[in-house]
Order: C-alpha cells, then structure tokens, then sequence
C-alpha cells in the first residue's frame, strides 16, 4: 500500500513542475489512438433498451466474437464463448471454476504483474515458471513440469507474453498440454496481443482457442484487440475433450448467472467496436515496428545495452549493465534524465539489468527518451 521509490520520485519532479517523458505509456487512448467519436453511435440500438439476460451474453455478440476468431482459421461455437467485462473477470471466473481456495496455479516468470493479484483475490496461490533468454524467449518446459504439485489445477500461458513478447510454438503447446492431461489440469491462454506479431511464425500457436486434447480457456477482449480499454468487455472461449467442455459449460454459466456483467449496449456494439479493429491496427503496428526498429538500431553497436528479441506485443526489454539494481537505474534515469521506464522486478524478472519499455508511445517522445537512456548507461558504464 505505500508508494515505492520510482512512484516517491515521479511525485515530487511533478509536484515540482519538471517535465516527464513516459516510456511506459500503454493507454492507446493517450498514445494517439483515441478511436473516433462516431463510434459512440454503435452504443445507440434501440434494441439496448430491453433486458434480454443470457448469462453467456448475448447470441448477437458471441457470435461477432466467433467470426473474430474464424478470420484467424479457427472454428469456435457460440456456446463455447462467455462475455465479461474484462479479461481480469474472465480469470475471476476460470479461477472460481478450477479451483478451491489454498490451490496453485502455474504462471509464467516474467510475466503480467497482475496475475499475482488476481490469483490472491481468489485465494490462489501462485506457483512461477520461467522463460529463459537465449537470443529469443522460451518456456524452461523442465520447470513447467517439476511445477506441477497435488494442489496444481491450471497452468497460465501468455500469447505472446507481456513483456517479453514471445509466443507459444506448438511443440510447446504439446507438451504444455501432455502435462495438464497428466495432472488433471487445464490451460488457460492469455491473447490479449495475438493480434500484434511483428513477423510470421512457422512453429507459432494459431490459437488456444483450437486447442481440443485438454480443458482450456483462451481469454481476450477489446482492450488491446480494437485499442479500446474504456469499453469494458471482453471473453473466454472454452474447449477441450467433449466430456470436459460440456461440463466445464454447464458449470461455468452458473457462475456468469450469478454476475450477468456485460451491458447490453457494449454488447450490441460489439459488431462495430471489434470491426474498428481493422482501421485502429495497422496504424499501431506502423508504430510498434517503427520505435523497435530504431531502439535495435541505436542498440546495435552497443556492448553496455543490448535490446532483447521480442515477437510481438506492445513492449520490449532493455539488458542494461548489472552495476546497480534495475530499479535504481529507473530511479536515476527519472530523476537525472526525465525519463520514466519500469524496472524489471515490476514484471517479475529474477535478476537485475532488466529495464522494459513499451513501444507504444509516441515516435518522437520515444526517440527523445531513449537517446537521453542510452546516453546516460554509456556515461555510467
């Protein structure tokens, strides 16, 4: 609950009026991606104004979401799709489906830091997995294995995985798979940026949504698919064995039953808000691609930084020397440079000399504040 040094830092040059150049900025509505007014129109169906519950969501718009995933190969039924208001309900309702309190649930290191939260709030206990680094990001499928426990019930993937960016090939995804079946376990897929690959992958998971040999829950939504966080919705897709999914359906509508989140305007819109997708996404790709481009270039000849590969997502990461902790450099480049950027151990990184940056922020911001980080390392080093 009290405020950690970067935060202490940031506070006070704003209470002082100096200026702060975010590196960390992954709102798209504060990147130069607010969507267009005439979006809010799509809100307006009358149809909105009568109160039709499915704890589902409504037909209307889970298929929207199955013709989202059919232009990406993949056949879902819109039985097999449950609306939340947010991906962070979506694992509240896997969660609750899975699992008893004191349970574990395997997640991988590094990783979203919010996992540990929602896995706390529902009284789960985490239980870590690395990803190693050697010239790209894979799964340690040794520890993935030695992970599982008596309490185990589902194992988390992240596609790609935010930070590092890496996506999930499919002879993982077999053995990732052969180790729920072992242990009675489900998948649960996070693919909140498999929109984003900044290149074809031949061995890469087309989605987990295909996924029929073991219970899984592939969970996305409009926050990061159509840039659009302030809209609230977003769902899970359930397959599996035949036995299993029914069941696991039948079970989880009792829970969505007890909720019934999902407005019906959202939901109505939801046609026009994923169809924006279409107009909202190359421009941020144009974007991604152009501030990795320049940081690899600006890092090529560098021996003190180096830019870690990534495949996708919205953020990259930064190995700088390991001469002071990945937070004090956060904090010196702060309050030397002006320069926010988050520390490694924010996203659970082990060791120190992890800084993460996202791609997202504005082209020119993005090359001011990196050239006054990489200015600073090399004085330092």
């Amino acid at each position: 609950m009290a405020p950690n040094r970067l935060t202490r830092q940031l506070e006070e040059r704003r209470r002082q009026g100096l200026p702060v150049l975010d590196l960390t900025e992954s709102n798209p509505t504060r990147c130069g991606f607010a969507a267009d007014p005439e979006i809010l129109k799509s809100l307006l169906d009358p149809r909105s104004l009568i109160y039709e519950p499915d704890p589902r969501g409504l037909l209307c718009a889970r298929q929207t979401v199955c013709e989202y995933y059919a232009a990406r190969g993949v056949r879902v039924g819109p039985e097999q799709v449950f609306l939340t208001t947010s991906t962070s309900e979506a694992y509240t309702y896997v969660f609750r489906l899975l699992a008893d309190p004191g349970d574990q649930v395997l997640v991988p290191q590094p990783s979203y830091p919010l996992f540990d939260f929602l896995a706390g709030i529902n009284d789960l206990e985490v239980v870590s997995y690395p990803l190693r680094y050697d010239q790209e990001w894979r799964l340690d499928l040794a520890a993935v294995r030695d992970g599982w426990g008596p309490r185990a019930r589902a194992l988390m993937v992240v596609h790609p995985n935010n930070p590092t960016g890496s996506f999930v090939q499919s002879s993982e995804l077999a053995f990732l798979a052969d180790c729920c079946r072992q242990n009675h376990g489900a998948l649960i897929a996070d693919e909140v940026f498999a929109d984003y690959a900044f290149e074809p992958g031949e061995d890469r998971v087309r989605s987990h949504a295909a996924v029929s040999e073991v219970l899984t829950f592939t969970l996305s939504g409009l926050s990061k698919i159509s840039a659009l966080p302030q809209m609230k919705l977003g769902w899970v897709v359930v397959s599996g064995p035949r036995k299993e999914l029914q069941t696991a359906l039948e079970r989880l509508e009792v829970i969505a039953d007890t909720y019934l989140s999902v407005s019906a305007p959202i939901a109505h819109a939801l046609p026009a808000l994923l169809e924006l997708r279409k107009t909202v996404q190359p421009g941020m790709m144009d974007r991604l691609r152009s501030n990795l481009r320049w940081l690899e270039h600006a890092t090529g000849s560098r021996r003190e930084v180096r830019c870690l590969r990534t495949e996708g997502g919205w953020y990259t990461i930064l190995k700088v020397p390991e001469t002071v902790s990945d937070e004090d450099w956060a904090v010196e480049l702060l309050a030397r440079e002006g320069v926010l950027i988050h520390p490694g151990h924010f996203y659970d990184f082990t060791g120190d000399g992890y800084l993460v940056v996202s791609l997202l922020t504005e082209e020119l911001a993005f090359r001011e504040g990196m050239g006054r980080i990489l200015a600073c390392i090399s004085k330092s080093s």
